[in-house]
């Protein structure tokens, strides 16, 4: 019975993954699936080890540990554009959402390439400009802005 239980949930997952699948190439809307069945226990199914996870690529980017962080609240918000504006105020231009915005992108950057900050640092320069630095702020006042993007908007990362 158990073969069978199993063999019907592969089944049943290989029919909605088809679905999906024909519904993305396709254009139309996916058709919600219904629950597949219960699964048994792990310890009770008879299945080959996975083999050990491979290890990271170098220079390929790490799994992200939250993707883009939430809309910081206000207080969060306040402390993080008077940071930014001690830099220089220039980096906020009395656009204070749109600095929030970059920040939120640079975030999902941090995540991906946590060890790589001459990246970062890249990232920065190209994310936060203003109508005078179109090119940036230079090296120095990327790395101030990283840091404070990732103290105030990601800390976790």
């Amino acid at each position: 019975m158990q073969t069978r239980t199993t063999t019907l949930t592969r089944l049943t997952l290989t029919a909605v993954i088809a679905l999906g699948a024909t519904a993305c190439a396709s254009g139309a809307p996916a058709v919600p699936a219904a629950e597949p069945a219960a699964v048994p226990p792990v310890a009770s199914r008879t299945t080959a080890a996975a083999p050990p996870a491979a290890a990271p690529t170098p220079g390929a980017p790490a799994s992200v540990p939250g993707g883009i962080p939430p809309t910081p609240d206000a207080a969060t918000t306040a402390k993080y554009i008077a940071a930014l504006t001690a830099i220089d105020p220039e980096i906020v231009d009395k656009k204070p959402d749109r600095a929030v915005s970059r920040g939120r992108d640079q975030c999902t950057s941090i995540g991906t390439w946590p060890n790589d900050r001459q990246r970062l640092l890249d990232l920065t320069g190209q994310r936060f400009t203003s109508s005078k630095h179109p090119d940036g702020f230079g090296p120095e006042k990327a790395s101030l802005i990283l840091d404070v993007v990732h103290a105030n908007l990601c800390p976790t990362y």
